[in-house]
């Protein structure tokens, strides 16, 4: 069973930068289609960005070309570089693993705010 621990939220200014780390645990996540989500106070979670196995990458319109995900497969580490921040980035940021089955991370906040 795959656990994931997120980490690298917190307070930044408007068109600042952040860089979010999801370590897992298990030998099996290099195989598992690897996500980052977000949720905003009062709405749903909604998908920021998915890497595949092979490195294949897709992005939510309201943040291509301003955030990039990543995967370090050696390390057991997922990534998502969060670029020119805005105040409606704030939420808190889930990774998820899926492979045959799903596991959520806690989540870590990020809070963009002057």
């Amino acid at each position: 069973q795959v656990q994931l621990v997120e980490s690298g939220g917190g307070l930044v200014q408007p068109g600042g930068s952040l860089r979010l780390s999801c370590a897992a645990s298990g030998s099996i996540f290099r195989f598992g289609i690897m996500g980052w989500y977000r949720q905003a106070p009062g709405q749903e979670r909604e998908l920021v960005a998915t890497i595949t196995s092979v490195g294949s990458t897709n992005y939510a319109v309201s943040v291509k070309g301003r955030f990039t995900i990543s995967r370090d497969n050696a390390k057991n580490t997922l990534y998502l570089h969060l670029n020119s921040l805005k105040p409606e980035d704030t939420a808190v940021y889930y990774c998820r693993y899926t492979a045959g089955s799903t596991v959520w991370g806690q989540g870590t906040q990020v809070t963009v705010s002057s």
